[in-house]
């Protein structure tokens, strides 16, 4: 199910009772005024509860690290609790979550021996991953899609110093701008 922002006490005892896996989207549901969905209550019921971005007219930069941190600071801020989604609760729904979320966990999430090895690497030598004293916190709360360095997936590398090494970037932007251009004179 996909953003989940206005359900019931009910409906989410119904989605906990046939393990209904939930794809929260906060920015985009922000951007557009949708409303903030449950998820703190939906943890409590065993919900499984992933990030996702909706997509580009919605959100824009389709940034997990931006959605990571919202997850966290908004149902924060909104319960006026500090540990209503705590920063290892977000970063598991933006990786093992997701992949449960489509019935993937057996292959992809997280790094396990027998799993895809799908994994990126951050360029942590920046002011604000300093002191490095909770890797996670600064994964949620300070990085962000920029700060990828690398991208590797069923372990062979297809992003190397933030470049793509599998497409042409330029080209791709140059036809995305043209066909933009046509639908708009249309």
């Amino acid at each position: 199910m996909a953003h989940a922002v206005h359900l019931t006490d009910e409906e989410l005892d119904t989605l906990a009772k046939h393990n209904v896996k939930v794809s929260h989207n906060p920015i985009s549901n922000l951007k557009l005024g949708s409303g903030i969905a449950r998820v703190p209550d939906m943890m409590e019921r065993g919900i499984c509860v992933s990030l996702g971005t909706d997509s580009s007219a919605s959100n824009n930069n389709l940034d997990l690290f931006e959605e990571m941190k919202m997850v966290a600071i908004l149902h924060k801020g909104y319960r006026k609790d500090p540990v209503a989604v705590p920063a290892v609760e977000a970063l598991r729904m933006a990786t093992i979550y997701g992949a449960e979320a489509i019935f993937m966990e057996d292959k992809i999430g997280s790094l396990e021996v027998g799993k895809q090895a799908d994994f990126i690497v951050l360029d942590s030598n920046q002011v604000f991953f300093h002191p490095a004293h909770d890797p996670v916190s600064h994964v949620v709360y300070a990085a962000s899609g920029r700060d990828v360095k690398d991208v590797f997936v069923q372990g062979v590398q297809v992003v190397q110093d933030g470049k793509c090494l599998t497409m042409d970037e330029p080209i791709i932007i140059e036809n995305a701008n043209r066909m933009f251009d046509t639908l708009n004179k249309q």
